[in-house]
């Protein structure tokens, strides 16, 4: 992890990278872990014990993502102006009890319910930590911090992937939720143990490196409110920052783009798992292993694709370019789906692109806004955005049902391509 700043501060410690981003990757990687196992369940079992279709297992797999909305604004107004550390704490602690509940339901109706809480429990997570890395990392470092903490996309990938095959090969889907919920519940003593929400509350750094970040991020939010990037300036509450935020036609932009990139990651998330079963007719064993080497690939994206926008200066590109990559991948997945291994060669091309847009595009709104308003600006642009992971599962699930697999994914290739589209409208601050 190279730390070191762009101007002049080589020899400033850098603790902050091995003290801050390990927490609180782990705490996103089983959040993950428990949002995606039920891809690995609906085709391991799960389908056929609950008597599920296509649409039902879409429509549970994305209601998650309606109960994700309610947590996104209170969790990033939280994490500016109170603790983002106890707000995750008591986080883990709910999806970890709704992850074990899952492995008992009875029928669809239990099924959507507790998707929907689990859904509300881990909805304030990613405004909470985003806010927690702008804390903690000044704008040049931001892209790589950002691009760390979403490397919990591959990680939880490369772990959930080859478990779920193990779990449900060697016992069956209900253990599948149990030993997953158990995992969290044992991260949440780790992470209690190291989260911290601010250098001013840190013991273990240094007083250089406190002062370092401390400054420069003070000078950056000056220059944003000179820039004229503060919104909703002297808003008595979050109702009126949120109002302010609201009326800028930038910000429905980066909704729209979030919502539809999400429709994409979702959906082939959701899917990859029955898709890699259709296109090799193997056990859920081989079909856990299959889906690791996707992940890695999108490991592998995220960080090449953010040190070179870190590196260049360039955002705006480094988010329009992977969308239309993942989009191109995709399609040639299905295009040529009677050659397998071509395909599955695709389905890891998706893979590279699938996240690596991601930590560019949240290095977005703070050149948008002001630092305090900037919590509340990830929370609705992510709340709203992340209805993307609802609609893109479902519809996907509808048209694979009705009309044919190959239709499903095609649904996911147009979203990518109008967020591509739609990215590249931006302003020139998002360069």
């Amino acid at each position: 992890m190279d730390a070191t700043p762009l101007t002049g501060a080589a020899s400033i410690p850098a603790q902050r990278w091995w003290r801050i981003i390990p927490p609180i990757l782990m705490v996103c990687i089983v959040s993950y872990m428990d949002r995606v196992n039920i891809a690995f369940a609906m085709p391991g079992g799960m389908g056929d014990a609950l008597g599920i279709g296509a649409s039902m297992a879409g429509l549970a797999g994305g209601i998650f993502f309606v109960g994700y909305l309610f947590l996104q604004i209170p969790g990033g107004k939280l994490a500016v102006r109170g603790s983002g550390r106890n707000f995750i704490a008591w986080s883990m602690l709910a999806w970890a009890v709704i992850s074990v509940l899952t492995g008992l339901v009875r029928n669809e109706t239990e099924l959507l319910i507790l998707r929907f809480a689990l859904g509300v429990a881990e909805g304030g997570m990613l405004p909470v930590v985003l806010t927690m890395v702008g804390n903690w990392f000044p704008d040049h470092e931001r892209g790589r911090a950002n691009a760390l903490v979403i490397l919990f996309v591959p990680i939880a990938g490369v772990i959930t992937a080859p478990l779920s095959g193990l779990v449900i090969a060697a016992l069956d889907w209900r253990w599948l939720f149990i030993v997953e919920g158990l995992i969290s519940l044992a991260c949440l003593g780790v992470w209690w143990k190291l989260a911290c929400d601010r250098p001013e509350q840190a013991r273990w750094i240094s007083a250089e490196e406190k002062a370092y970040l401390l400054a420069r991020l003070r000078e950056e939010e000056q220059q944003a409110a000179a820039a004229g990037a503060s919104v909703g300036q002297g808003a008595a509450d979050t109702r009126a920052v949120l109002a302010h935020i609201l009326s800028q036609d930038v910000i429905w932009r980066l909704i729209a783009v979030n919502f539809l990139y999400q429709m994409g990651i979702y959906g082939y998330t959701l899917w990859l798992p029955t898709i890699l079963r259709g296109l090799t007719g193997g056990g859920m064993g081989q079909v856990g292993m299959l889906a690791v080497l996707p992940y890695l690939g999108t490991m592998a994206g995220i960080l090449a694709i953010s040190s070179l926008s870190d590196r260049t200066g360039r955002r705006k590109d480094f988010v329009v370019w992977p969308l239309l990559g993942f989009a191109a991948c995709l399609a040639g997945s299905v295009w040529w789906h009677d050659n397998t291994w071509l395909s599955y060669g695709l389905l890891v091309g998706s893979g590279f692109f699938l996240q690596s847009a991601a930590g560019v595009f949240w290095t977005l709104p703070p050149r948008l806004l002001a630092a305090e308003h900037a919590g509340v600006a990830r929370g609705v642009i992510n709340a709203l955005g992340n209805l993307g992971g609802f609609c893109g599962p479902y519809a996907a699930g509808v048209l694979i049902e009705r009309v044919s697999a190959g239709a499903g994914v095609y649904l996911l290739v147009a979203a990518l391509v109008m967020a591509g589209a739609l990215a590249a409208t931006l302003p020139r601050r998002c360069r």
